[in-house]
């Protein structure tokens, strides 16, 4: 009698660790809907009235400097500790690595390199984008303000937008971006902003940005999760060439221990005037080796009789029927058949 194992939640757990056998044909990949496209337009509206905003030294640049003279960082020196180890989570290197280390696995799970990619082209296109407007604007930050209730535009800062806060949206945004149901992608959404959301207002209380600079950093991290489909096509072509790129280098013998080569199956190439005892052996010997070549077939774990309390697969006696004119054959003689008429 075989009996079937139950699975633990442990169990359960460490076979979603195992690699798939194949990659799966349902990998969703981000489209760029309407919808989307009205929240692109209208966070990149909302990006320049920012802009515009501090420019033209209006209200928002008068509440910069009401938060700055609060000084949140002496208000609350109790929680100093903690916001100088939370604002590590908008820090680039660190975040980089951490993430990577996780779509790295996703990528070996799957056999797919897009994870991998498409974070590196959303780092890409975070330096590209924000380093632009940092040095583009030029704003000083808190700590080296010159004139008092001006924007500190144009004097060779790189404060403008957060770097920090940018990088906490694209770096953890990611995830949900990639995620593979609806659900983990709600979830992940939401643990992403509270995160880019704690790393902005951590940098305000430390008095190294504006808080104009952080919903500008917010914003520009946004742009790039929003804009992240129209890079999907330049991804998967980066992957296929990857993948032909390696598989040429295992053609060439550059990688040990590459799948092994399938069994070679003999076949008649020109068919003989033999006797049907030659074809039988040859279909026999192919039979044979097609077996050999099977994969082992696991039992599931349980008790199992032994070979000796098996049903024997040779019955003990003749298998002949009896027949009248059939003498029984013995051990010791051999005796001759009656023959009919004698």
């Amino acid at each position: 009698m075989r009996t079937e194992r139950i699975l633990t939640r442990l169990d359960r757990v460490f076979t979603r660790l195992d690699r798939e056998p194949q990659r799966p044909a349902n990998l969703d990949v981000p489209r760029m809907s309407r919808h989307r496209v009205a929240l692109l337009v209208g966070t990149f509206a909302f990006y320049l009235a920012i802009v515009w905003l501090v420019v033209t030294t209006s209200w928002l640049v008068r509440l910069d400097w009401q938060v700055m003279f609060f000084r949140p960082y002496q208000q609350w020196s109790g929680i100093h500790w903690f916001v100088d180890y939370y604002v590590v989570l908008g820090q680039r290197g660190p975040t980089a690595v951490m993430v990577a280390a996780w779509l790295g696995w996703r990528s070996w799970r799957q056999h797919t390199l897009r994870p991998l990619l498409t974070l590196g082209a959303s780092l890409l296109l975070l330096n590209v984008t924000v380093g632009a407007a940092k040095l583009g604007m030029g704003r000083l930050g808190p700590h080296y303000a010159t004139t008092i209730g001006s924007n500190e535009m144009g004097l060779g800062g790189d404060i403008f937008p957060s770097g920090h806060t940018a990088n906490a949206v694209v770096t953890w945004g990611i995830l949900a971006y990639l995620a593979s149901t609806p659900r983990a992608r709600r979830w992940l959404s939401a643990v992403s902003a509270v995160t880019a959301l704690g790393v902005g207002m951590a940098t305000v209380y430390l008095g190294t940005h504006w808080l104009s600079d952080v919903l500008l950093g917010w914003t520009a991290g946004l742009l790039i999760l929003l804009a992240l489909p129209w890079c999907e096509p330049l991804i998967a072509g980066a992957e296929v060439a990857l993948f032909d790129l390696r598989d040429r280098w295992r053609a060439r013998g550059g990688v040990t221990g590459a799948a092994p080569a399938p069994v070679a199956v003999p076949a008649l190439t020109e068919p003989r005037a033999s006797s049907a005892q030659d074809e039988a052996a040859a279909r026999e010997t192919i039979a044979a080796m097609t077996r050999s070549a099977r994969a082992p077939v696991y039992l599931a774990p349980g008790p199992h009789t032994t070979r000796s309390e098996r049903t024997p697969v040779t019955p003990a006696g003749s298998r002949r029927p009896p027949h009248a004119d059939r003498v029984p054959r013995t051990t010791t003689t051999s005796a001759a058949r009656p023959v009919a008429g004698g």
